[in-house]
């Protein structure tokens, strides 16, 4: 099993006396500069499930995985559910003594998925139209043939911005777990291996916030539904300087870990809307993002092909500055990247929005090159694994694919972020200001990246009409003065 693999179900059709091979590469730590806290938890995870398989399981150190095979399986025949990144997979089937079994974890098979795909034109295989036909297929928020409520999507419902009159959306104690020995162990082991120059982090460690055992994981989950649920309708997309969560779950750790089942977690939320305890636009839009999005992200992953890392539609080659890989927010001084980025030093984690309209939008506007956004990303969440970040990052994030993965750029000047949060407040930049001292960084970066690309939007069906609204900026030349200047420096 590897590291991501950790539900029971992955050993479904086991004999209970088979033993299992676990192998802790540190070789995978010392290749990437991982946030702490990752690493802490994927180990920790780890170690829990070998506890609990107890004397069944070779658990193998190494410094590679192939060594670990070698000698935690010898000669011997191993099957293994077929990995989440195309290098494991690789890997693992370049291994004669290795039988690879289909992915396990999932609502769609691979296979399925293919079916659906082949049915649908060349840029039609959008993400609404999979997510109907997943609940079909699964019967989720139904009634008889039709969607619950008589309405697919509740998106419209589920974009509110916070409460002005609050600093929190004070929904309860946001659940965390309680570290044990094993936490200690792993968090002695990473400051002996970084000591002696094995392995380097960025970002803080410690408490341990999400979870890494499968009882955690469900307790979690429980937790979610009965504190969180109700409001995470209408709070999805806000964001507050002195709430990362809001009404968030924080459940994609546990799910990328193999630790949750999307399959349990939908039917959790879909159980409290039936029963009245949530309004049924927070139960779909839960469910649109794990049944949805999440399989839809895995599934694409695949389907693209491997030449889709490479995608670099818009030309974007700037490295990532200093101050943003070394998560140093304390030198920004716009106040919603300095506090995302806070987040992210932090916790390795903040939520899709955060994401996608501050930092992915900053690197987009900025030019930044996407495959090495895509590995920040990769490497500085807790969530964060090829499978995620590819489709999500290069994708969806930066279009660099030319809109494969979405129908157009995400990105926006000050004035979204003024509106779903409460970063603008206090800020030293005003979000309507295009020039000056005071000019917004995003509102500077939205229209000099349309500018830079107009010849890209200019017959765009979703951006043509923004292009053009290029032309009445009054103080454009002052605009493009400002934005040449940004280089490298923080915001």
């Amino acid at each position: 099993m590897f590291g991501d693999q950790l539900g029971e179900w992955f050993l479904e059709g086991v004999g209970g006396d088979e033993p299992v091979l676990m192998v802790e590469a540190r070789g995978v730590l010392g290749r990437r500069r991982f946030h702490r806290a990752k690493a802490h938890l994927v180990l920790s995870a780890m170690r829990h499930r070998a506890a609990e398989l107890g004397e069944r399981v070779r658990y193998v150190r190494a410094d590679t995985y192939r060594q670990g095979v070698r000698k935690g399986a010898g000669k011997d025949a191993v099957t293994v559910c077929q990995p989440t990144s195309r290098k494991a997979l690789a890997f693992v089937e370049g291994l004669e003594q290795v039988d690879v079994l289909p992915a396990r974890g999932w609502l769609v098979s691979r296979e399925r998925f293919g079916e659906w795909a082949g049915e649908h034109s060349v840029g039609g295989a959008r993400l609404e139209d999979f997510y109907r036909w997943v609940r079909r297929e699964h019967g989720l928020l139904m009634d008889g043939d039709d969607p619950a409520g008589g309405t697919w999507n509740l998106d419209q419902e589920n974009r509110q911005p916070p409460p002005r009159d609050q600093e929190t959306l004070e929904e309860g104690k946001v659940w965390a777990p309680e570290e044990d020995e094993i936490d200690a162990e792993v968090r002695h082991d990473l400051d002996r291996w970084e000591s002696k120059g094995l392995v380097a982090f960025t970002g803080r460690d410690g408490p341990r916030r999400f979870p890494a055992t499968r009882d955690e994981a469900r307790a979690a989950l429980r937790h979610f539904v009965r504190h969180r649920l109700a409001d995470f309708g209408p709070y999805e997309d806000a964001m507050m300087a002195a709430d990362g969560v809001l009404s968030h779950s924080r459940l994609s750790a546990a799910l990328n870990l193999g630790l949750l089942h999307p399959a349990e977690c939908v039917a959790e939320v879909e159980r409290a809307w039936r029963d009245g305890h949530v309004p049924l636009s927070s139960a779909e839009g839960y469910v649109r993002q794990v049944a949805g999005w999440r399989e839809y992200t895995w599934q694409l992953y695949w389907h693209f092909g491997e030449d889709y890392r490479r995608g670099n539609a818009l030309g974007h080659t700037e490295p990532l500055p200093r101050w943003f890989e070394e998560l140093d927010a304390d030198a920004v001084t716009a106040r919603c990247l300095s506090t995302v980025l806070a987040q992210v030093r932090d916790t390795g984690w903040t939520h899709h929005i955060p994401r996608l309209m501050v930092l992915g939008s900053r690197a987009l506007q900025d030019g930044w090159d996407p495959a090495a956004l895509t590995e920040w990303f990769h490497r500085s969440f807790v969530d964060g694994y090829d499978w995620v970040m590819l489709p999500n990052v290069l994708g969806m994030s930066q279009y660099a694919d030319d809109g494969q993965m979405a129908t157009k750029p995400y990105t926006s000047a000050g004035a979204y972020i003024n509106r779903m949060s409460d970063f603008c407040g206090g800020c030293a930049y005003k979000p309507g200001d295009h020039a000056g001292d005071r000019a917004c960084p995003y509102t500077v970066g939205y229209w000099a990246f349309l500018d830079r690309h107009r010849d890209h939007f200019a017959h765009h069906y979703r951006m043509a009409r923004t292009v053009k609204n290029l032309d009445r900026l009054s103080d454009l030349d002052a605009l493009r003065e400002q934005a040449a200047g940004r280089g490298a420096s923080p915001p």
